[in-house]
């Protein structure tokens, strides 16, 4: 089980780094000169192509982790893990890529409310 929960929270990393890259890896390429002349077709289709990519790791995450598949997590469990992840590479990328871009206090917050949503979500409420 250990297995499937590492692999399973692998997969989602990937597939959101590739997220991220799609979603907002052309404002940096804009804002580096690289893309400004480029009709926004293109950018959505480099965008897609990228998130191509993201869904190759999604998608096996999503089956190797899902109970019903014989992983450990259910489908609310799945989303919320792959939310964290979403966010803790969203704030990576920012930080590394948008120099202008900085965390402040309501951002934590926000990271804390998060965590208690991982918290609620793993909650048993079997017992």
């Amino acid at each position: 089980m250990l297995t499937r929960i590492l692999i399973t929270v692998g997969l989602l990393i990937i597939s959101n780094v590739f997220m991220t890259f799609a979603w907002y890896g052309h404002l940096k390429l804009q804002q580096a000169g690289i893309s400004s002349n480029w009709p926004l077709y293109v950018v959505i289709l480099v965008s897609w192509g990228i998130a191509l990519a993201e869904y190759s790791f999604q998608i096996p995450a999503n089956r190797i982790g899902f109970v019903e598949n014989g992983g450990p997590f259910s489908l609310m469990q799945l989303k919320v893990i792959q939310e964290c992840i979403t966010l803790v590479i969203f704030t990576i990328f920012t930080i590394v890529f948008f120099k202008g871009e900085q965390l402040h206090w309501n951002h934590f917050v926000a990271f804390l409310l998060i965590i208690a949503a991982v918290y609620f979500a793993f909650l048993d409420t079997n017992k």
